[in-house]
């Protein structure tokens, strides 16, 4: 198999998931720590304790107990970007 082949086959097992457009997806403790470039301990523990850090949700289950947290990716961007520096100024 070359080079090429094993790229198109990369492409086609990524096109099968559908894409969930940023404006409406959802991200936990893992997809949050991948946009940091951080540990998921730190982005779980840490980050997403700051006071002013996008509101959790938490879907309900069928058990006892309430699920695990899920945030608004936009939002998380959204926060994150606050925070970029204003070079203009």
């Amino acid at each position: 198999m070359n080079t090429e082949q094993t790229i198109l086959e990369v492409i086609e097992r990524l096109t099968e998931r559908p894409m969930i457009p940023i404006s409406v997806d959802l991200w936990g403790p893992d997809e949050i720590a991948a946009y940091l470039k951080m540990s998921r301990r730190t982005a779980s523990e840490k980050i997403t304790k700051i006071p002013g850090f996008p509101q959790s949700i938490y879907l309900p289950t069928k058990g006892p107990g309430r699920g695990h947290p899920r945030w608004k990716a936009i939002e998380v961007i959204e926060w994150v970007q606050s925070y970029q520096e204003d070079r203009a100024a």
